[in-house]
């Protein structure tokens, strides 16, 4: 029963939610596309010609975004799930944090990336604290691993829960990166503890 009335509650939200009208107008598979957006135009990430590896890419919003922006560049999208084809982009089906697939993604790269993003999350348990930690684990994976790829002025991006591991990404950030903000969007909504970690120049 209890189950049943969350589902009818995250129905009605979706229902009643902006973006989520917004994303089927504008052909997008998932709402957290705007979220990416957002990012993009306070942050100024994405422009032609760059490379971009998205981790934990499924549905593909972000991905779809991406290769509008990246018309002559190289979009590496990689989830556990199989995903629809998205025009420009190279999938690659597996698990991100399994060293095979971290070394098929880096077989793509001619140069270094000039983004890895992520939007990476965890089945949530609904205990929100372990939630926070297990998804603050797969962004310290994400960052660590953009250390390797990425150019000396590229972007990380990647969700990032309030929690009690917040303040080590953020000094994880900080070892790797000259320059670390959070950020939260208007589209995330108000409810959700996310927010996003953008990280510029590796030190």
């Amino acid at each position: 029963m209890k189950k049943n009335k969350i589902s009818k509650n995250w129905l009605n939200k979706q229902r009643k939610d902006t973006y989520v009208r917004k994303s089927k107008i504008d052909g997008y598979r998932a709402r957290s596309a705007y979220k990416l957006i957002e990012i993009d135009e306070k942050f100024k990430i994405f422009k032609d010609r760059i490379y971009v590896i998205d981790i934990g890419a499924a549905p593909g919003s972000w991905s779809q975004y991406a290769s509008k922006v990246v018309k002559n560049g190289k979009i590496i999208s990689v989830d556990l799930k199989k995903m629809e084809e998205i025009k420009n982009t190279i999938q690659i089906e597996g698990d991100f944090t399994n060293q095979n697939i971290q070394y098929k993604i880096k077989s793509y790269l001619d140069k270094g990336s000039d983004v890895v993003m992520s939007d990476m999350a965890i089945n949530t348990t609904g205990i929100k604290e372990i939630d926070s930690i297990q998804t603050g684990e797969l962004c310290k994976e994400a960052m660590i691993f953009s250390k390797d790829v990425l150019i000396e002025k590229g972007f990380f991006i990647s969700k990032i829960f309030m929690g009690s591991s917040f303040n080590e990404i953020v000094a994880l950030g900080k070892k790797i990166f000259k320059e670390v903000r959070v950020f939260k969007p208007k589209s995330s909504r108000k409810d959700s503890k996310e927010s996003f970690i953008i990280c510029k120049n590796l030190r």
